[in-house]
């Protein structure tokens, strides 16, 4: 079986974490594959939201540390992957480079345990729905950084005491913890995990694409700029949503008091 699963289905992609024996542990295959998937899906007009997941008892594991091992070839393994690790990876292909510039909303259901790698995928997701049987382990005490984002994310999701505190002890937060800090939406039943995740997938899917897409990007520029910047951003975007037929379907819905049916154009 492939150690990436994707499925598409009522306008939502499915992509699934598959090494449930080396709990989802990232392979360089893997890395390549989750970026190519994830810039299929935001390239085509009829995926609205992305559902990302991991198959069996864990989300993710980060990367697998047996594969570097086999690269650095036991001895010396610091130098020797320093010296070939840039050669091999370009880092502006890289999944979480990917999930910060994608326009389609990207739901994570985190079903166990994010560790490392992991835990920087999940936090680089829009959203993320958590079964009880979740955590984040952070990466310091295998003797390296949060490198996949989780130094950039964490300060500005929960202020840089906080983030320091969780990095620099290697702090492994259990679900409660993360939902109080604000780290993920909400702490689901490990057994109804799957089907919340769907169930806001779906909403999602039915409010007008471009519109959202158009709300995440002022999002993420917002991070980043001035609130006069932004302001003449989202102003932009607002004329030219104005322009679209999902605009005409919106008003036509609330005046004949129905549902819109929202198509992308």
């Amino acid at each position: 079986m492939s150690d990436l699963l994707t499925e598409s289905s009522a306008n939502i992609l499915t992509i699934t974490l598959n090494r449930p024996d080396r709990m989802n542990a990232i392979s360089s295959e893997m890395l390549s594959g989750l970026s190519e998937a994830l810039r299929a899906a935001d390239a085509e007009p009829g995926i609205r939201c992305i559902l990302l997941t991991g198959a069996g008892r864990g989300f993710c594991a980060g990367l697998d540390l047996r594969q570097v091992g086999a690269l650095g070839g036991g001895s010396g393994l610091a130098s020797e992957v320093g010296e070939k690790a840039p050669k091999a990876v370009k880092i502006d292909e890289l999944p979480p480079m990917v999930l910060r510039r994608i326009d389609t909303p990207i739901l994570c259901a985190m079903n166990g345990p994010a560790a490392g790698y992991g835990m920087d995928l999940a936090l680089g997701c829009d959203m993320i729905l958590a079964s009880d049987r979740s955590r984040m382990i952070c990466p310091v005490r295998r003797g390296v950084v949060p490198e996949s984002g989780g130094t950039w994310l964490l300060p500005r999701l929960v202020g840089w005491q906080k983030a320091a505190e969780i990095l620099f002890l290697g702090r492994t937060l259990e679900a409660p913890q993360m939902l109080e800090l604000g780290l993920v939406n909400r702490i689901v039943e490990h057994d109804r995990l799957a089907a919340e995740a769907r169930s806001w997938a779906e909403e999602i899917a039915t409010n007008a694409p471009l519109a959202v897409a158009a709300t995440k990007r002022s999002m993420r520029l917002g991070l980043e700029s001035s609130f006069d910047a932004n302001a003449h951003h989202v102003m932009a975007e607002l004329m030219q949503l104005f322009r679209t037929k999902d605009f005409g379907e919106a008003l036509a819905a609330f005046l004949e008091k129905r549902e819109a049916n929202f198509e992308g154009r």
